[in-house]
């Protein structure tokens, strides 16, 4: 029994401080963590939760930084997205889009209301990714015309765009 009380009295962090260990080991609290993240650059709630995690073991701790920073104008899931469709928009096909932010917890109200933003200027969007690549070399060959669809395809531009866009640039026009 001895040896029990022992082990505890010697321990100096199981005294009066217990989180004084922790904190010294996290570093910044954790709103200053999330401050740092988004001054970088917009953040979904979701998103930064996850990134936030790594730093904290208590979920509620979490929850409550985000909600302060909600609160405070910091955190906003709509910023978030229309920052996506800033970046992404124009090298990348509204699936995809769309795609990367249902993944990352977007308000399923918001994507939709994107997703028809987005799919209004998708032929626009894909005909000057796919000319910034093949303006100079026109699909004249089915392997080519599979090569450039790939190309788009994997972008996240649909298969009517990508018809469309093809369908000029040489092959069908042989055909």
């Amino acid at each position: 029994m001895q040896g029990i009380s022992d082990n505890t009295s010697e321990d100096p962090d199981s005294g009066e401080n217990p989180s004084a260990r922790g904190s010294a080991r996290r570093g910044p609290s954790l709103k200053a963590r999330a401050v740092d993240f988004l001054s970088r650059r917009e953040h979904g709630r979701q998103e930064l939760g996850r990134k936030l995690a790594r730093h904290s073991d208590d979920p509620e701790e979490i929850e409550s930084v985000l909600d302060s920073l909600a609160k405070e104008g910091w955190l906003s899931d709509a910023r978030y997205a229309q920052s996506i469709v800033q970046r992404r928009g124009e090298r990348q096909g509204t699936a995809r889009i769309v795609q990367e932010l249902r993944r990352n917890g977007v308000d399923a109200q918001l994507v939709d209301t994107l997703r028809a933003e987005l799919q209004s200027t998708e032929y626009e969007r894909a005909r000057q990714v796919w000319a910034k690549r093949y303006a100079d070399k026109p699909a004249t060959t089915p392997t080519e015309y599979a090569r450039q669809a790939r190309f788009l395809a994997a972008r996240g531009f649909g298969a009517g765009i990508i018809g469309k866009i093809l369908k000029g640039s040489g092959l069908d026009e042989e055909g």
